[in-house]
Formats: C-alpha cells, sequence, structure tokens
C-alpha cells in the first residue's frame, strides 16, 4: 500500500459498509498490493461521524456526553501515534507476511475467487484471536497492548487508543496465512478486522438478540474491557465470538462493568500511556530471585509471580464496587479548551501530511512526526498539570515557528499563515511567562 496514487477511492456507501464488515467480494479484491486503499486512513472521517452520532445518542438518553474530554485526546493521541511509523515504510505485519509469501508459500490461491476472501476473513480473525489471548497472557506483549486498556472509559474514541508497537509481536499469528494466502487479499482484511472492532467500544448499544451468539458486540466487549474479576482474561474475539465459545474464554455481560486496568496508571501523557508497563517489568525482573523466575516474568502472564500459575491468581485482582470514580484532568476549563484548540491542529497537520507524504522529503515528514509526538506530549503534560508543562509547551511553539520558517510546516490554509505565527508568537508569550513565574515561585520544581 505505498502508491496512494494507484489506490482507488472508497465511496461513502463502501465507507460505512466496510465499518461493520459487510463489502463484498469483487468490490475489495486486488491483483497487487500496490491497489489496496488504506482503508484505515479513508475511515477517518467516518470515526469522526460516528463518534459524534455516539456524542448526540449518549446526550439524548443520559443527559450528557459519552465520555470525558480529556480521556477522549489521549485515545486519539495513541491512535496518531500509532500511525506515525507508515509513513515511512509499510508495517511489519505486510512486510514479513510478504517475505514468507515469496520465499515460502506452499499453494497460491485465486485473488479474485470468493472463497479464497472468505478463507481469509475466517484466517485473519481467528489468527487476531490468539494474538489477543497472547497480548494478554504473555506479559511482554501485555506491555504494548495495555495500552489500549488503560482507557477508564468506554467510548468509540477508545478503539483508537492503540499501541505504538503491539504490530511487532502480531504479524507472528498471521504469518501461516503467507503459506498460500495472497498478501493483497490480506492486506484488505487484516484492516477490515480492526475497522470492525471501531463500533463495539460503545456503551449506547445494548444487547443484539441472535447476532450475539455469532458476532462479536459491544456488550461482548464491553466486558472483555472491564477490570471486574469475571471480566479479567475474556472475549478475545475480533469479529466473531464463536472463538471465544470454541476456546472456552467467553464471558457474557452481568453486573455492571468498571473499564480500564487493575492498576490504573491515572495519566494522559501519550509517553506513559504507551510504555509505563514495560518499566514495571524491567522493575520486577531485577527484582525477581533467579534465572527462570525472570524469564517467566517476561513470558507468563502479567499477575505471575513465584509459586504462583501462569497467569497469577483470581483473587489478587483488586475487587471494584461499581462506583469507582474514573481518573479525571484538573486543568481548568480555559487550559482544557486550549489543549483542544492545539489538538484540532495537529490532528489537521496530521491529516494534510498523510496526504502529501508522497512529496514530501523524509526529513520533513521526520521533523512533522517529531512535532506532532512533541505536541501530543505537551497536551498530555498540560491535562495532567506536570511542572514542567508550561517549559515544554514554550518549547513546542518555538519549533512551530521554527519549522514553519524553514519551510518544514505550513498552514493548511495559506491566507491564515501569518494568523498562525501571530498566535503561536503570543502563545510563546504567555508560557514563557508563566515558565518564569513558576521558576521564581518554586526553583525546586
Amino acid at each position: 500500500m505505498k502508491n496512494p496514487e494507484a489506490q482507488q477511492d472508497v465511496s461513502v456507501s463502501q465507507g460505512i459498509r466496510m465499518m461493520f464488515y459487510v463489502m463484498k467480494p469483487n468490490e475489495t479484491s486486488f491483483e497487487t498490493l500496490e491497489e489496496v486503499p488504506d482503508y484505515v486512513q479513508k475511515a477517518t472521517p467516518f470515526f469522526i461521524s460516528l463518534m459524534l452520532l455516539e456524542l448526540v445518542v449518549s446526550w439524548i438518553r443520559k443527559g450528557k456526553p459519552s465520555g470525558p474530554l480529556d480521556d477522549a485526546l489521549t485515545s486519539i493521541s495513541a491512535g496518531v501515534l500509532s500511525r506515525l511509523p507508515s509513513w515511512f515504510s509499510r508495517s511489519i505485519e505486510l512486510t514479513s507476511y510478504i517475505y514468507i509469501w515469496e520465499n515460502y508459500r506452499l499453494i497460491s490461491l485465486p485473488w479474485d475467487s470468493p472463497w479464497t476472501w472468505y478463507l481469509t476473513f475466517l484466517g485473519v480473525d481467528f489468527g487476531y484471536y490468539w494474538f489477543h489471548r497472547m497480548a494478554h497472557e504473555v506479559n511482554i506483549m501485555w506491555a504494548a497492548h495495555q495500552t489500549h486498556h488503560s482507557s477508564e472509559d468506554y467510548n468509540l474514541s477508545t478503539a483508537l487508543r492503540q499501541s505504538v508497537f503491539q504490530l511487532y509481536t502480531s504479524w507472528i499469528f498471521y504469518s501461516p496465512l503467507a503459506l498460500f494466502i495472497p498478501p493483497s487479499v490480506y492486506a484488505v482484511h487484516l484492516q477490515f478486522n480492526l475497522l470492525y472492532q471501531f463500533w463495539i467500544h460503545t456503551k449506547v448499544i445494548d444487547n443484539l438478540g441472535p447476532l450475539e451468539l455469532i458476532l462479536n458486540t459491544p456488550s461482548h466487549h464491553r466486558v472483555h474491557h472491564g477490570r471486574n474479576r469475571y471480566c479479567i482474561d475474556k472475549n478475545f474475539a475480533g469479529a466473531l465470538i464463536i472463538w471465544d465459545r470454541i476456546f472456552g474464554t467467553f464471558e457474557a455481560e452481568k453486573e455492571k462493568v468498571v473499564y480500564g486496568l487493575t492498576h490504573p496508571i491515572n495519566s494522559f501523557e501519550p509517553f506513559k500511556v504507551q510504555f509505563h508497563h514495560l518499566l514495571t517489568i524491567w522493575t520486577t525482573f531485577w527484582a525477581t530471585p533467579g534465572f527462570f523466575n525472570k524469564f517467566s516474568v517476561i513470558f507468563k502472564g502479567p499477575g505471575w509471580g513465584p509459586g504462583k500459575p501462569r497467569l497469577g491468581l483470581n483473587e489478587e485482582i483488586p475487587e471494584v464496587k461499581g462506583e469507582d470514580v474514573p481518573f479525571s484532568s484538573t486543568a481548568s476549563r480555559l487550559l482544557k479548551t486550549y489543549a483542544v484548540v492545539q489538538f484540532a491542529l495537529i490532528l489537521t497537520f496530521y491529516e494534510e501530511t498523510y496526504t502529501d507524504k508522497a512529496v514530501l522529503s523524509q526529513v520533513t515528514l521526520l521533523l512533522r512526526a517529531c512535532f506532532i509526538i512533541l505536541t501530543l506530549t505537551s497536551i498530555g503534560f498540560l491535562l495532567d498539570q506536570r511542572p514542567k508543562a508550561a517549559v515544554l509547551e514554550t518549547f513546542r511553539c518555538l519549533v512551530f515557528l521554527m519549522l514553519c520558517r524553514l519551510g518544514h510546516l505550513k498552514s493548511f490554509i495559506p491566507s491564515l499563515s501569518f494568523a498562525f505565527e501571530v498566535f503561536f508568537s503570543i502563545c510563546i508569550a504567555f508560557w514563557g511567562v508563566r515558565s518564569m513565574k513558576q521558576l521564581v515561585s518554586d526553583p525546586g520544581k
């Protein structure tokens, strides 16, 4: 999927249907990988539309939004970070698959056969089930996947809270398909399987009747995201819940689900959201005596300890009472508004860069990626009310002006370029003064 110009456009009808995996084989079969659209990127307007629809429905039914703003910003930030590597190369899920296909395939199923399409649907979903299950049962894999579970709310934005490095293990579980399934067919279903899982991250849809027997639904997936004891390590399905029913990991929704990690991280800072469990593993590894025990810290479950079963003890999971209050930012409403404005601007720059990446230099792409990471980190600092947040935001605004002057960033509306520079100059003055005040009042920070 390296040549956007060669990819077909996605119609509104296709865009809606691809979110629910109801595309037809004859409209999503491609001979070469280069012809396969980047469906995930093209789904952006549908992500936004469905999140707005969820917001409206939640407001009508409950008189409040579907989730807190700070949590949503953090989830979308994680989604943006997870997509940045695609600016520079194909994902390892595709490169590894292509390598196996070109060197070790046993047979070549026809790329344009509906039977190949449906077989790939089942194969990718089956591979996802086992990857997802291992991502909960193997500590080093959980270090990546926990990002997705770190939200203490549950809405469509939670679906976008993706790990930066999860795909460095997920490819293993799809690789057997490369022995007979063409890469172009695999690439289509890899994306559709991910897109299907977007709409099931919601509380506004209740039970879906007979569909609950076969499909992964919002009800089933709410259980998966719960930190209630009955929810732990259940319902690993991607699109089909039948795998959980077959392999004994299914659990129906019962009492009220409390969402998030069993030990909440209480932060909106993207690096902590992405990498905090790696630090936990590192600390536990060195604190645990014995070579085989150290090995087990990495490759057994997150709850394992010497003398415990592979997945730990269920009774050690903290109990929830259903009245737990999710972590929220103590930032003022004005500061949150500022964060939203900056976030909206960086999303616009992200979309523009993705659209133009074929004509941008590698240096410009790298600098823009670094600026996006810097911006999302600064927003996280502001929401967390970190002591150095004002300093970091001052630095970020200076970097923005510097990149604009060097031609690596530009206003998406050329006529507003001067206005953008004035706005960021005012931001520099404001945050600079705030940083100095903080330094004078509390030099220790």
